[in-house]
């Protein structure tokens, strides 16, 4: 492929999730810090908002969103090099880590990156102002930060980190690095001996946030030492996994899964089905509440809004309020789709995976109208029947 141009940050969580998609597979690529003048003069005005990732080939196409980033560019990919498994049961496996790791993992991303200032903030102001405000005074640079911090100190309260829940949310983090911990015991990558749509999501908050920022680095390397090495080895080409005895490029087998997977996706399941059953609830009461909607309009109006309300569910015996985004049915709609593919003895094994897990209602449940991507832009898909968990 011919060298690509990235406008990202280093410590953007869904800029991570696609620089390790490029970054292991060899492609040569410049990236571009979104402070500077293409992005603003070129960039924004066609994709209709400020946002990254953003990617654009050498003809001038432009791509945003890390999902589209890396579909893109594994369409060019031999079978064995995809990011996307070829066994049915381990693509749905994939595609719900997915979700998991790009929605969920923002509440520890957010509060060990935004709640440890004496640590972070040193490194924070440099690290976000070298890229929201490249080539400005040290008075400009430190205003934008200070700017910058506000709104996502504001997007961590709406992702659910607050003072009451916080030791809850360190509790759930810490397990979730042991199960991890464990599981990369046994290959190098989530999903077996190359790297899986499942891997590329963690990194967006394993990486950008916490293994970077100052406080949640030293945690990951005392807590979970291969985990940390995880991230090294999702920023190389090469296969970076000296430790592991003759690893081979090989996935696991659909009807031979570890049980340390099951045991994580045990964890997923736990953690984190009833907040995505509330999320696809309240975007359907949006649509109720909003019938002139039309197939293909623009979600919420304005690509930018990402927010439709406020939803409330329990967690861990606690009540827990969060933002409605409905980007996540986007995600969902991907699990099914990719369920809905395969055979129907595989359906069954599918199934089966799912709800050993308690993940099975993700399997059914749909709102009135999917989210869909077109254009750079989440649409809203066909009006459909809803099909809600009591």
């Amino acid at each position: 492929m011919d060298r690509v141009t990235f406008y990202a940050m280093p410590g953007s969580l869904y800029s991570a999730k696609a620089r390790s998609y490029l970054q292991t597979h060899g492609i040569p690529f410049d990236e571009q810090a979104p402070g500077g003048a293409r992005y603003n003069d070129v960039v924004v005005p066609a994709i209709g908002r400020w946002i990254i990732p953003v990617l654009e080939t050498a003809d001038g196409t432009l791509i945003q969103d890390s999902i589209d980033i890396m579909d893109f560019l594994d369409a060019t990919e031999a079978p064995e090099r995809s990011a996307y498994p070829e066994g049915s049961v381990l693509r749905s496996v994939g595609h719900v880590l997915e979700l998991f790791a790009g929605e969920r993992l923002l509440r520890p991303a957010m509060h060990y990156r935004w709640d440890f200032d004496e640590m972070n903030v040193p490194f924070l102001t440099k690290d976000f102002s070298a890229a929201l405000a490249v080539g400005a005074d040290d008075d400009t640079r430190d205003a934008t930060f200070a700017f910058a911090s506000d709104r996502m100190r504001s997007a961590k309260e709406a992702f659910g980190v607050s003072d009451e829940l916080v030791p809850e949310i360190e509790r759930s983090y810490l397990e979730f690095l042991d199960l991890l911990d464990a599981h990369l015991a046994h290959a190098p990558y989530i999903l077996g001996g190359r790297p899986t749509i499942a891997d590329h999501a963690f990194m967006g908050a394993l990486y950008a946030h916490l293994a970077r920022d100052p406080y949640p680095s030293v945690l990951m390397k005392q807590r979970a030492q291969r985990v940390w090495r995880w991230t090294e080895r999702m920023r190389t080409s090469d296969l970076d996994a000296s430790e592991y005895v003759n690893p081979v490029a090989d996935l696991f087998a659909d009807d031979d899964l570890p049980e340390t997977l099951h045991a994580l996706l045990t964890y997923v399941g736990e953690e984190y089905l009833d907040e995505a059953v509330a999320q696809v609830a309240a975007v359907d009461q949006w649509l109720t509440e909003h019938p002139d909607v039309t197939d293909g309009e623009v979600v919420l109006g304005k690509p930018n809004r990402r927010f439709s309300g406020i939803t409330t569910f329990n967690w861990r015996g606690q009540p827990m309020t969060v933002a409605v985004v409905p980007y996540r049915l986007f995600l969902i709609k991907r699990l099914q789709d990719a369920v809905a593919a395969a055979s129907s003895a595989d359906q069954e094994s599918i199934r089966q995976v799912f709800t050993r897990a308690g993940l099975d209602p993700l399997l059914d449940i749909r709102p009135q109208r999917w989210v869909e991507r077109v254009d750079n832009r989440e649409v809203w898909g066909p009006l459909g029947e809803a099909v809600l968990p009591a």
